[in-house]
């Protein structure tokens, strides 16, 4: 697997010169897709700046100094995406990776809110024993002994563990976010949902925003939020 992929390509949140140099660090193979994460040495140097050079975000990445999601990741590669939780304790820093009109973008949060995270139902099956294994955005799998969650519902979940804290219903009044598409970043309340009719549509949402009312693609609406 290429390490490497040429900066042209790279998006424009990742905060690097294109033209400084021609190829740039690549996502490695991961939890979330490779047009929608950041790797974990750009954001050390690029986006948050707190090394000024490629070996030096990679000794403090290797030496563990960094949590994504409570847990040491030591690949200067490793992919971090929507709503993953970046710590770094020694120097009591935590931030959770968001959306914004321009793409991913790195929030800072208190120590204590990297507790929480919000994860989306993208799908589910049921396993041996009739119970239902969970699958979330992130590529985490939670089981449940009951049919209570849908498909693009949310699950406000503890860290590191995975206890559900709370769970969110694509459903009409419910916060949402809108996570791509030209209206990336936009915040509101589901107001309709209308589930395609023949296979050559797409379902769609409407959000009633502080603007007004926006239409968007169903697959690009993440609901709930973190409180």
């Amino acid at each position: 697997m290429f390490m490497h992929m040429k900066r042209f390509l790279i998006p424009k949140y990742w905060k690097m010169g294109k033209k400084e140099a021609r190829y740039s660090v690549a996502p490695r193979a991961g939890p979330h897709r490779k047009d929608r994460c950041i790797p974990l040495l750009v954001v050390l140097r690029n986006v948050l700046k707190l090394s000024e050079n490629a070996r030096e975000a990679k000794k403090v990445i290797k030496s563990g100094e960094v949590l994504v999601d409570k847990k040491a990741r030591k690949d200067p590669n490793y992919p971090l995406g929507m709503m993953d939780v970046l710590e770094i304790p020694s120097i009591n820093k935590a931030f959770r990776v968001n959306v914004d009109r321009h793409g991913l973008v790195l929030e800072g949060i208190k120590p204590e809110e990297a507790k929480k995270k919000l994860c989306r139902v993208q799908n589910k099956r049921v396993i041996k024993g009739g119970r239902f294994q969970i699958n979330l955005h992130d590529g985490r799998n939670i089981l449940s002994e009951k049919d209570v969650y849908r498909t693009n519902d949310s699950l406000l979940i503890e860290l590191p563990g995975q206890k559900v804290l709370k769970h969110f219903k694509f459903d009409r009044n419910s916060p949402a976010l809108i996570i791509s598409g030209k209206n990336i970043g936009v915040k509101g309340k589901i107001k309709d949902v209308f589930d395609r009719k023949t296979m050559l549509e797409s379902s769609r949402v409407v959000l009633q925003t502080k603007d007004g009312e926006i239409e968007t693609v169903k697959d690009y609406v993440l609901v709930g939020e973190i409180k």
